[in-house]
């Protein structure tokens, strides 16, 4: 098979060796070509080109933000997506039941691909750009804001960065007293939204090698899943944060609402709020659509294996 890695060696966990070690391995039976990226973008101008080309499959080797990029220009085409876990947190690669190393996370890959194992998955799409795991709109997209504008300690610090910025724009930098948006769920009117996340899959992220789950019925062969805080008090996130991380989803209440089986979601108001897509800042919006695109991307599964 006619294979494009693409490399972003400013990941946290991509090194010069491992590089090496993993095109190596891809190219005991594929022909393969390495490119790197270099800005915001990059990875997207790869994948679409791959696609005017004819290659078989394109294989991302960075964070979930590179897996994003390739994933928007594979979209709609015949070519294959592989993922390898390259970044801080891996969460696609690790819901899928990958290794969290690369190297390991290489042999399961490259078996799936020689034993057949790509099949399609349905696709988020937000105002025109896709995403893979997850969208989060309002509180969670600050979070994400914060951690990129303090990107050059994140190869550092990893995830202790991540809470850092989460506390930061709880109790300094997003407003908790005043509702950010008004949500329409497939029809379904829901106002005074002050934060949510639309799934399509499942775990929302790890905290260390423990999954956070919001709701076991996202999945990549079904619709979407969206959560919605119309309160954001501290009790409600603990409570929130618990049942994710102990009892394997949280649970609708009191200011929190979980839908499943969405095809559209959308949010608008008259003040501009921001958004993330698989943990990368997007934009700031007064009106974000999401839809859910069926069977839109052809995956190349692992084969799992024990180590």
């Amino acid at each position: 098979m006619r294979i494009l890695l693409i490399v972003n060696s400013f990941a946290t966990s991509v090194t010069p060796r491992n590089t090496v070690q993993v095109h190596q391995y891809l190219a005991r039976h594929h022909d393969v070509q390495v490119v790197e990226t270099s800005e915001r973008g990059h990875a997207t101008r790869f994948a679409t080109d791959a696609v005017a080309r004819g290659l078989d499959a394109v294989i991302a080797f960075g964070g979930d933000g590179t897996l994003n990029e390739v994933a928007t220009g594979l979209a709609g085409s015949n070519v294959a997506l592989g993922v390898l876990p390259g970044g801080s947190t891996n969460v696609f690669a690790r819901s899928l039941g990958m290794a969290n190393d690369p190297l390991l996370a290489v042999t399961q890959l490259t078996a799936g691909l020689d034993g057949g194992l790509v099949s399609p998955i349905g696709l988020g799409e937000a105002n025109g750009r896709y995403f893979t795991f997850h969208a989060g709109i309002g509180y969670d997209a600050e979070v994400v804001r914060q951690v990129e504008r303090t990107f050059s300690f994140k190869r550092l610090v990893g995830q202790p960065l991540f809470v850092y910025a989460a506390l930061k724009a709880w109790f300094v930098d997003y407003d908790r007293k005043f509702p950010h948006f008004t949500v329409t769920v497939d029809g379904r009117r829901i106002p005074n939204g002050f934060s949510a996340i639309v799934l399509n899959t499942n775990p929302y992220t790890y905290v260390g090698k423990r999954a956070v789950e919001l709701s076991r019925a996202a999945s990549l062969e079904k619709p979407l899943v969206a959560v919605v805080f119309r309160r954001l008090s501290t009790p409600l996130m603990l409570s929130t944060l618990w049942g994710a991380l102990r009892s394997g989803g949280a649970s609708a209440r009191r200011g929190l609402e979980i839908i499943e089986g969405v095809e559209e979601v959308s949010f608008d108001y008259p003040a501009e709020f921001g958004y993330q897509l698989d943990g990368d800042f997007i934009d700031e919006t007064k009106t974000l659509t999401i839809r859910h695109r069926p069977e839109s991307l052809r995956l190349i599964k692992p084969m799992l294996v024990e180590y």
